[in-house]
């Protein structure tokens, strides 16, 4: 709707002094000649906005005007309420924050939406963590958010997963994501993106010189070309299994990045099972398997029947010098 397209404009200009006729048609998803309509839709409606052209032009509004903008629905009340979901605000130690500033917008709302509000953050609790992830090593985010904020370059010694030794890497931080429960520093190094897991960062400091981001890019367009990367990395290993039903949600739970398909539980055998595929990128990631036990058997390919038929000896010796003689 038109008007919610105005309250957006005005809240933007607000909050972030003069804006690119461009950049806020990208956010509304409109057309820059509709926001140049709108910004006039403002001005006669008694905003004091204007707009500059010009490389360094833009849409602003006139030095120290502000409006208290009260009007808000209760679905956007609900979402705010809904935002105060533990994880990303303890791990950048803004809990308080976040409590003193809800309380601000819940003073500020019109009354009949207060119950609504309230209601929904007795009701909604997000939490960001993944079954069974496990214990989460302790991250401290204080200087990579300091980085983040400050604009500066900063020098990590990172470990990556698999490697005991640390590399020291210089980087120009773009931002920090919490992705299922897990933060991300996500930065350039020599120009190109890179992926860093904070809780593998076992040092971090600030440096002298200013950050060197790419000109026009932003966090939103490196987290989405890096996690391309992640998420389309070849597989060329493709393997049929089957397992039986009763352990058929726990490997979807487990198993969900490496299946290509749902399962098949047509029984094309009569014997009950269910059939996956699955792809890993390496023939030795099979044994990921092994945790089914019996409950679950690769078909093909006869290569990956091996790998496990190998680990699992190897597991058998292992374990035999302590079993008691028969």
């Amino acid at each position: 709707m038109k008007s919610d397209r105005l309250l957006s404009i005005l809240l933007l200009l607000q909050t972030r002094g003069r804006v690119p006729a461009s950049e806020l048609a990208t956010r509304l998803e409109v057309s820059t000649r509709t926001v140049y309509r709108d910004v006039e839709s403002l001005s006669a409606a008694g905003v004091p906005v204007y707009a500059e052209r010009g490389r360094h032009g833009g849409i602003a509004l006139l030095p120290g005007f502000r409006t208290d903008v009260t009007g808000m629905t209760t679905d956007e009340a609900r979402a705010l309420f809904i935002l105060a979901a533990q994880g990303a605000h303890t791990a950048l130690g803004l809990d308080g924050a976040l409590g003193s500033a809800l309380r601000k917008v819940m003073a500020a709302l019109p009354a009949p939406h207060r119950p609504a509000a309230e209601l929904a953050g007795r009701r909604i609790l997000v939490d960001p963590d993944r079954w069974m992830s496990g214990p989460r090593p302790a991250v401290d985010l204080d200087e990579l958010h300091t980085a983040v904020f400050t604009d500066q370059r900063l020098r990590i010694r990172y470990r990556h997963g698999g490697q005991t030794a640390l590399r020291t890497y210089t980087v120009d931080p773009y931002g920090l994501v919490a992705k299922a429960g897990t933060w991300y520093l996500v930065a350039d190094r020599r120009g190109r993106p890179r992926l860093f897991r904070a809780d593998r960062v076992a040092s971090a400091a600030l440096t002298d010189a200013p950050v060197r981001r790419r000109p026009g890019v932003e966090l939103t367009d490196v987290w989405q070309v890096l996690r391309r990367e992640v998420e389309e990395r070849p597989a060329d290993v493709r393997i049929t299994a089957r397992i039986r039903p009763d352990r058929l949600d726990l490997a979807v739970r487990i198993l969900g990045g490496a299946l290509t398909g749902p399962p098949r539980t047509d029984d094309p055998e009569g014997d009950g099972w269910a059939v996956i595929e699955l792809a890993y990128p390496v023939l030795p990631a099979v044994r990921q398997l092994l945790q089914f036990g019996d409950t679950l058997e690769v078909l093909h390919p006869p290569e990956a029947r091996r790998v496990l038929a190998r680990a699992a000896a190897d597991l058998t010796a292992l374990y035999a010098a302590d079993a008691p003689a028969p």
